[in-house]
């Protein structure tokens, strides 16, 4: 699936992953390519995207995401990259 992350700054990161668990405001929210339609409110922890064995993670703080068409874009107030 195409993922973006977007922060008021511009855009972060793009590219094709084939997961990602992102912190909901009310818990981890688990994402997989071709995943239902949702919109869903996030809260403060890390982003974990996945493609094959290669994954990274980003800090964020707040914000929304959106998946449709398999397509999901993390729409975060603040986000960095975890080391």
């Amino acid at each position: 699936m195409k993922v973006e992350l977007i922060t008021p700054q511009g855009v972060l990161r793009q590219g094709e992953f084939t997961a990602a668990v992102a912190p909901g405001a009310d818990g981890e929210l688990g994402i997989l390519s071709h995943h239902a339609p949702m919109v869903a409110a996030l809260g403060k922890g890390v982003l974990r995207l996945a493609a094959g064995a290669q994954s990274e993670g980003w800090r964020l703080e707040g914000g929304f995401l959106l998946v449709e068409a398999n397509h999901l874009r993390v729409i975060a107030e603040k986000a960095d990259k975890a080391g």
